[in-house]
């Protein structure tokens, strides 16, 4: 059920999130989603993707898309072309890396690190590696020591299949790590450490300020709690039927699930003429 303020008026740019809202649960693009993305932009309407993947997960969704506009990634450490290369990426101080990955560890996760343009961990056979695998189309590299790459580390990732656990996780990381990284979960599952003043909302005012569009004509779609930085900086905001009941609460409008087509259905409820 799609529940809101009615129409945006006058958007000009959609910034959406990616795992959990524009994709499904396997990580497909529906027909629906796709069409909508089209319409957007037959519309006037530009459109560009900011997500806790890496950017070489982004690879197939530019394809598919057909997106042309920069694009977030690492949580929007990171912003890149839609051809990947780097316009601007920042790294996780060392200090605060090592101090991540001791405490991520000490709390019985499993950690992964994206590092020189690669997955780093130290079982492949973990928790949700292979759906990573899927997610980015990537294989990741195997070490025993996550160490070494802390002064390289665009994103460290606590990973359990314990959502609790990791729910309290990252209130207590978040706390001692306050001003020295960013912490925020991108999926029930996924714990992102990412460096500090940098993220999804940081993205948009960057996209807003690249693109000269004042942010009241941004339109902003996510599910987890990673995005309501987005939802903050935006005119426009719609949370997944999939989101949890605070970042619902951050948006202006809700929209179905992202199994269920929210996204599609949101774009021709609230932002198509």
């Amino acid at each position: 059920m799609i529940a809101g303020s009615g129409k945006a008026s006058g958007i000009a740019l959609v910034i959406s999130d990616v795992d959990g809202t524009l994709v499904t649960g396997d990580k497909r693009l529906t027909e629906a989603t796709v069409t909508a993305v089209r319409r957007l932009r037959a519309a006037g309407i530009g459109f560009s993707i900011a997500s806790a993947r890496p950017p070489i997960g982004l690879r197939n969704l530019v394809a598919e898309l057909q997106l042309d506009l920069p694009m977030g990634a690492f949580n929007g450490a990171s912003v890149v072309r839609p051809d990947l290369s780097t316009i601007e990426e920042r790294t996780i101080p060392e200090a605060a890396a090592r101090s991540a990955l001791d405490r991520l560890l000490a709390e019985g996760l499993d950690v992964w690190v994206f590092a020189e343009g690669a997955w780093w961990l130290r079982d492949p056979e973990g928790p949700y590696a292979d759906l990573e695998r899927r997610t980015i189309g990537a294989e990741p590299r195997v070490v025993a020591d996550l160490g070494p790459l802390m002064g390289s580390a665009a994103k460290i990732v606590g990973v359990s299949r314990d959502h609790a656990h990791l729910a309290a996780c990252e209130a207590r990381i978040g706390s001692a790590l306050a001003g020295q990284a960013t912490i925020h979960r991108s999926q029930k599952y996924y714990l992102d450490v990412t460096p500090p003043h940098l993220d999804k909302g940081r993205f948009v005012t960057w996209m807003s300020a690249h693109l000269a569009i004042p942010p009241e004509r941004i339109a902003t779609f996510g599910d987890a709690g990673n995005d309501r930085p987005m939802f903050a900086h935006s005119g426009f905001s719609v949370a997944m039927g999939n989101a949890e009941a605070a970042v619902k609460a951050a948006a202006r409008a809700v929209t179905d699930s992202n199994d269920a087509d929210g996204f599609a259905h949101a774009v021709e409820r609230f932002l198509l003429p």
